[in-house]
């Protein structure tokens, strides 16, 4: 494995300079919520808390799949509206999209093909690699994995593998660039896996941000998407779950892999898999995922939502307003900005740090493709958003003289 992961890496620099910087940091690195719990989520959490403290309403190991009642809550809060039809059991509660996805590969044969975007979130290309998928890691790229690239010049929007694939990630609303794929461009992506027979994990943690019906919110949106994909959803970013953690996949009954030559229904593997591998989400948090859902909490969690939406648009209008070349911060909390003046990711990530006090995430950490580029998040309050604004914006000006 090279180096370290990325987000520690950042955060080892980060704590180096911290001690002697002559202000507060303001960190618009790592994608970690501010924002309180909803109230609607803390009083669920504390009558479910409450009853494991008697002996009627104690709960111990949770179903393998997740308490029936979030589940149904998922079901009909999530996806319904969308018009896509799912069964109880093709949801499943754990405490992470990144566990999930990370996770999922240990379905498919150990040689099994894995394409990613790039730039990706890396936990899906170190999770192969530490399942040995990926070949040698030589001059900065894995010998073994097909990347998608995703450019300024293509709209951030990959063109369809021409490698044959087992697996493919795709992650929209994406991190790190914040762009989306419409449902044109998503259709194109199933009927390539329908026609390859493609295994496509879809990871959807920041669908909350999607505000346009042009753009899916879930790839089952997409016809024949129930034969070829896994969705990923996550509380994190929608609800402020980072600290509680909470999450569900949806493995569809449709789906089905081939083993030998005979058809292997992957609802059932990912099950056996559940119930080996963790003994699920506690009680009391399932019951505060399922109060996000309920219609109280959704116009909670929502606001919450438009607060980091607010300040991802407040970035953009900021740093476009200076001159920079900016994506993204529409429909996701991740602004993607091209380092100024040809700078490399670690080296404007470095002179930010230090001479601005504000922390991003440099480009290069999500693959070859990110060079040249910095994440910024929506994850900060309004205030300490503007004022970090105020000191790149200064800093820029200043570099331009």
């Amino acid at each position: 494995m090279p180096g370290d992961y990325l987000f520690a890496e950042v955060a080892r620099r980060v704590q180096a300079y911290e001690p002697v910087a002559p202000r507060p940091l303001i960190r618009l690195g790592i994608g970690d919520v501010t924002q309180p719990l909803a109230p609607a989520i803390v009083e669920a959490m504390v009558r479910a808390t409450q009853e494991m403290g008697s002996p009627g309403g104690f709960h111990g190991y949770p179903p393998e799949q997740g308490h029936a009642f979030l589940r149904h809550a998922i079901v009909e809060a999530e996806y319904a509206p969308l018009g896509v039809q799912l069964e109880l059991d093709e949801v499943f509660v754990s405490d992470g999209a990144k566990t999930d996805t990370s996770a999922l590969p240990e379905l498919l044969a150990a040689d099994a093909r894995v394409g990613v975007t790039d730039p990706v979130y890396p936990a899906y290309v170190d999770a192969n690699a530490m399942a040995g998928r990926l070949g040698r890691y030589r001059r900065g790229a894995w010998s073994e994995l097909v990347t998608l690239p995703c450019r300024a010049e293509n709209g951030f929007v990959p063109e369809l593998p021409t490698r044959p694939l087992d697996l493919l990630y795709l992650c929209y609303p994406n991190n790190p660039t914040g762009t989306v794929l419409t449902r044109e461009q998503l259709a194109r992506f199933v009927g390539y896996a329908l026609e390859t027979e493609t295994l496509i994990v879809f990871d959807a943690a920041y669908k909350a941000y999607v505000t346009d019906p042009a753009i899916p919110r879930s790839i089952y949106e997409i016809p024949g998407a129930d034969r070829v994909a896994i969705e990923c959803c996550s509380f994190s970013k929608s609800a402020g779950f980072t600290g509680t953690r909470c999450a569900y996949t949806i493995v569809p009954k449709a789906l089905v892999g081939r083993a030998g030559g005979k058809k292997v229904d992957l609802n059932t593997l990912w099950r056996r898999r559940a119930a080996c591998r963790h003994n699920g989400v506690s009680y009391p948090v399932q019951r505060a995922a399922q109060a996000a859902l309920s219609p109280e909490g959704r116009a909670q969690v929502a606001a919450q939502v438009r607060t980091y939406t607010d300040n991802a648009h407040r970035i953009v209008a900021a740093l476009r307003g200076a001159g920079l070349e900016v994506f993204g911060g529409l429909h996701a909390p991740y602004v993607w900005l091209r380092t100024p003046g040809g700078q490399g990711s670690w080296e404007f990530f470095d002179r930010l740090l230090h001479q601005a006090q504000v922390v991003g995430t440099p480009g290069s950490g999500f693959g070859p493709a990110g060079e040249g580029y910095l994440r910024l998040t929506a994850f900060n309050t309004a205030e300490r958003t503007r004022e970090a604004l105020e000191r790149v914006l200064a800093f820029v000006d200043a570099e331009g003289r």
